[in-house]
């Protein structure tokens, strides 16, 4: 298992995650054998939205000898009314729920504070000028939660919240379906089939400005929504047409700047198994590239999705983190300390680029690489 820094604390999260979606409607031990794999396999991280009496409780119950291992991303604004799920802003519903979220998971701190679901400019603005934010500085203070995030599916919100200065970690909605929708208040819209009749092309600009943003300025970004709710998985599915394995969606979510960990909704030891996976696959089992390239409504020619396909390169330059880092300083029209220092440490620049053409014909999406190159030569010197 492979771990991360997760935004600008000390704590280091497995790249592989838990939701806790499979939790629902299962006994303790049968959420028990779930926890107990995902431990023995290095995942030690977990993002817990729901609300419901039953997974708290039973989630709390397999880690309460073992509370330490786990960094918890738990969810502030969540209430259970009616035996079902609601997201709240009344500070009476906010405080009695997360109080809840503590005691059911028997513990007196969470790691992550999660805002939650923050999708519209309204409610945004009530959140950030507001009791909810206040909230979660005076637990922080407390040291009842660690850090404070946000979830949101909206890049334009979830920048505006990277942008506040309080925040550490984004929950939040990444596929390569997904990445080509632009921002919207309504997250229906995500997997609303007509949204996707027509053409649509390349990633859209305020997704990958909240991506480089986050990259910058060392805010991390989970992962919710990896395989689409189960869509992408399915060629008669997906908005695609075509079908991916959890291996290339895992992947794809893996090499967008800023991401942290993917919080996989494993409802079973075998959904899990096939995300731990993801940590023995080779290459060319992850490879999301040509799959991505037959894609045939929606196109990403032209574009750098840091697949990697570029490789190897006669020099050994790493053509994904010269793209990513050139990408980063464009979107930002400067170039950023930490990323000049990440440039800095590659062991070849793009300047070591003799213009042979081997990564031309290896590219799926018709990057210009030569031109790439001396793009970045331009823009760092070397």
């Amino acid at each position: 298992m492979e771990y991360k820094r997760l935004g600008k604390t000390d704590l280091k999260v497995s790249i592989i995650g838990l939701g806790c979606e499979g939790f629902m409607n299962k006994s303790d031990d049968e959420v028990k054998v779930l926890v107990d794999k995902a431990h023995q396999e290095g995942i030690n991280f977990i993002d817990f939205f729901s609300s419901n009496p039953q997974g708290r409780s039973a989630f709390g119950n397999a880690i309460i000898n073992h509370r330490q291992d786990w960094i918890i991303q738990g969810h502030l604004c969540t209430t259970w009314k009616n035996g079902q799920y609601e997201r709240t802003r009344k500070m009476d519903e906010v405080k009695s729920g997360f109080q809840d979220l503590l005691e059911r998971l028997h513990t007196d701190y969470i790691d992550v504070g999660m805002i939650h679901y923050i999708d519209a400019q309204k409610d945004f603005d009530e959140v950030f000028g507001g009791e909810v934010i206040a909230f979660a500085k005076e637990l922080k203070e407390k040291g009842i939660i660690r850090t404070i995030g946000i979830s949101s599916h909206n890049p334009l919100i979830a920048l505006q919240a990277a942008q506040t200065g309080l925040i550490d970690v984004i929950m939040f909605s990444i596929n390569p379906c997904y990445d080509m929708l632009p921002p919207s208040e309504n997250v229906d819209d995500l997997w609303d089939d007509k949204n996707y009749q027509k053409p649509l092309f390349q990633i859209d600009p305020a997704r990958q400005e909240l991506y480089q943003y986050c990259e910058k300025e060392n805010i991390s970004l989970t992962v919710m929504k990896a395989f689409g709710g189960g869509d992408l998985l399915d060629e008669k599915l997906s908005p695609f047409g075509v079908k991916m394995t959890p291996l290339q969606c895992l992947h794809y979510c893996l090499t967008r700047p800023g991401v942290a960990s993917v919080m996989a909704g494993s409802h079973s030891v075998k959904e899990l198994n096939e995300a731990i996976d993801y940590c023995y696959a080779s290459y060319e089992q992850k490879d999301f590239a040509e799959v991505l390239s037959r894609v045939p409504k929606h196109s990403f020619i032209g574009n750098c999705v840091y697949c990697g396909h570029c490789a190897p390169c006669v020099k050994g330059i790493s053509v994904a983190d010269v793209n990513k880092f050139a990408n980063l300083c464009n979107a930002q029209q400067e170039i950023p300390e930490t990323v000049r220092e990440h440039y800095a440490a590659l062991e070849h620049h793009a300047s070591d680029c003799i213009a042979c053409g081997k990564c031309l014909s290896n590219c799926p999406f018709e990057v210009n690489i030569i031109q790439k190159m001396k793009d970045a030569v331009w823009l760092f010197g070397y």
